[in-house]
């Protein structure tokens, strides 16, 4: 048999664990995951009432062309519905935005520790990954500017970064954007766009128009709580969602998906109440983890990562057996950190009750 030598060389994408995976496997009544960065309120009333409302119609094909999505959004974002590009989740889109823009050979630039998608994408569309260091666990711009050559066809920026939750401001990406060869392409992944609150952290779609060869991608996953329903979208020039719109496959978006996003692109209160609440969790949880003596990267989304002096699997496996869910990001080029999600606080007092217990095994 003829194999694709990229794909043989692939390690599948690990999930963090479920719950009844979790339940079953280690016989525990009561589980807390915390390890895929998921809203922990669940979706808002509004959009469970328009999920029941298009269950209807579930006989019947999606609008493969996201009609009412899309105007929804343009709208919302002050662009035009030609410039919108919806899929499965914001990994769809990302890997769209790989296969316009990948040849055999070409390489695409990503920073040290950042989301393995960007990988997988690149190996299925033939190209040659090339990794940046970090700074600081971050994304070094002068770095990545720096490594651009003939060969590059694509760089991926996630702002803020998952694992590690830093993030580029608005100058230093103005620079960078103003010093790349309109020819190369940048992909801008906002998936926690909306859980940041820093005064420089840049809106990467008001910046579309300065320049054309930039591609921002968003996600329902995240503070809108839609993790299990995969709908995402990307904005750009109407140039290159014409090419993604061409590569991708006929209705990648479903029904229910796109009726939900629609509810809750409209409960702006839902929105900022998760904020909030992940405001609060992210001090609690840093604050337990440093009365820990536990060292972590700072965060602006709504997971922490955190370094526990030892293999993480190992306090992965120990957090486990306490019913904790946690994700382990040895594959991220961090083998002592845990990510973990923010909760709600009960979540977050178990979740740091359950790391006291496990710590002095782990660090005996």
């Amino acid at each position: 048999m003829i194999i694709n030598p990229n794909i043989a060389g692939l390690t599948p994408y690990q999930p963090g664990k479920p719950i009844d995976e979790v339940t079953r496997e280690l016989g525990l009544n009561s589980v807390v995951k915390l390890a895929s960065n998921e809203n922990p309120r669940g979706p808002g009333q509004s959009v469970r009432d328009a999920i029941m409302e298009a269950s209807d119609q579930l006989s019947l094909y999606p609008d493969g062309s996201a009609y009412r999505l899309k105007q929804a959004l343009a709208e919302r974002l002050g662009v035009g519905p030609e410039q919108l590009t919806v899929g499965n989740g914001s990994n769809d889109v990302l890997d769209l935005a790989a296969r316009i823009s990948i040849t055999p050979g070409a390489e695409t630039l990503v920073s040290e520790h950042a989301f393995v998608v960007y990988r997988l994408a690149t190996a299925c569309a033939g190209g040659t990954l090339v990794e940046v260091p970090a700074r600081e666990f971050g994304t070094d711009l002068t770095a990545m500017q720096a490594a651009i050559t003939d060969a590059t066809a694509i760089v991926f920026i996630a702002n803020p970064n998952n694992p590690t939750g830093t993030w580029v401001g608005e100058s230093a990406l103005v620079d960078f954007l103003d010093a790349v060869p309109r020819e190369v392409w940048v992909v801008l992944d906002e998936a926690y766009l909306e859980y940041v609150e820093e005064s420089a952290y840049p809106n990467g779609v008001k910046l579309l128009d300065r320049y054309p060869n930039l591609i921002v991608t968003r996600t329902f996953s995240k503070i809108y709580g839609l993790a299990a329903l995969r709908i995402g979208y990307a904005v750009s020039s109407p140039e290159a969602a014409d090419l993604m719109n061409r590569a991708r496959q006929p209705f990648n978006a479903n029904s229910l998906a796109m009726a939900a996003a629609l509810a809750a692109l409209e409960d702006e209160a839902f929105v900022a109440e998760s904020r909030r609440l992940n405001r609060e969790g992210m001090r609690q949880v840093v604050a337990g983890l440093e009365a820990l003596g536990l060292a972590h990267i700072p965060s602006v989304g709504n997971f922490v990562s955190f370094d526990v002096g030892c293999p993480a699997a190992q306090a992965f496996d120990a957090l486990l057996k306490q019913g904790v869910i946690v994700r382990p990001v040895a594959e991220y080029g961090l083998p002592q950190h845990l990510r973990v999600t923010v909760g709600v606080a009960d979540q977050n007092e178990r979740f740091l009750a359950a790391l006291a217990r496990v710590l002095p095994e782990l660090q005996a």
